[in-house]
């Protein structure tokens, strides 16, 4: 699938820096952020492991189970959407057929981890990561399976925990040299780091604004001081919309009513703008009309 300037990253990086990058985990919310002016995507592993199959962020879910949410998402909206592939699943040949999936199922880029194949979630204790050769040698297997030049590969280093702020800018830079488009520094806890990096790398950056983490919730202002070019929001939405059930169910379940809530739900018309569901309403009914009209002149 070649993908058109107008849906790449790039191109939306151009128009908008930083990047405002929101995470959903299901089509529906896909379109919900394209209307509230999102400009991009993203998909995170643990979105996949979590809200599809009810799993923790602990490497449990498969190439062809995010690729489904994957191509659940592009089929509804034409923003560029960025995909968390982990470790790549795999050797060098595994990685090369992650990337070609990940461009046919309409994918803007991917990034890809230097945690070992057996990973945590990046704001976890007890992350073991792989050597910066071993990184390095996925990144080449990765970039040389490109499907076009659009498509973006990020490498991410979770080394910053195990090794420091500076051995983790040291792997960065290596892995650029690999062939890395762009980099994501994980569970980043001072802003002037994301400078530093930045000033070492000498491509896009990003910041990974994920809740009750290790990074604190800076502003756009903030990132763009330090010259941050994509801020990631990756479970926000999510997070949101399971505290929203956890109390609906808690008091459906107590007042045998969902009365009193009624305020607090989106409702039908709400549902129905969303999804444009009047308009395919129309074209069924003149699809009925135009067989009703055959039928008479029969």
């Amino acid at each position: 699938m070649e993908m058109s300037s107008e849906t790449s990253l790039a191109a939306v990086m151009q128009a908008e820096n930083p990047l405002q990058l929101v995470g959903v985990t299901n089509a529906y919310h896909a379109v919900m952020a394209k209307s509230a002016g999102f400009n991009a995507l993203y998909l995170s592993g643990s979105g996949v492991a979590t809200a599809s199959y009810g799993l923790p962020d602990l490497g449990m879910t498969t190439l062809d189970n995010v690729l489904e949410d994957v191509r659940r998402i592009t089929s509804v909206v034409d923003l560029p959407l960025l995909v968390d592939v982990d470790t790549g699943w795999g050797g060098a040949f595994m990685i090369a057929r992650t990337m070609k999936e990940m461009a046919k199922a309409g994918a803007a880029g991917v990034h890809i981890e230097d945690q070992v194949q057996a990973k945590r979630c990046g704001h976890r204790p007890g992350k073991q990561i792989v050597s910066s050769a071993e990184m390095c040698d996925r990144l080449k297997a990765a970039a040389d399976a490109k499907a076009h030049d659009d498509f973006v590969l990020m490498a991410r280093t979770d080394a910053i925990a195990n090794e420091g702020v500076d051995a983790a800018i040291e792997r960065s830079v290596a892995y650029v040299e690999a062939g890395a488009d762009m980099i994501f520094a994980e569970a980043v806890t001072e802003l002037g780091d994301y400078r530093k990096f930045r000033d070492a790398v000498n491509v896009p950056i990003l910041a990974n604004l994920t809740e009750f983490g290790k990074t604190p919730a800076f502003t756009i202002d903030e990132l763009a001081s330090v010259g941050v070019d994509i801020a990631l929001y990756p479970l926000t939405i999510f997070r949101a919309a399971n505290k929203a059930a956890e109390s609906v169910l808690k008091i459906v379940r107590a007042a045998g009513t969902q009365r009193d809530i009624i305020s607090v739900l989106q409702t039908r018309d709400e549902l129905y703008e969303y999804l444009e569901y009047h308009t395919y309403e129309s074209k069924l009914d003149e699809l009925f009309d135009a067989e009703s009209d055959d039928a008479t002149s029969r």
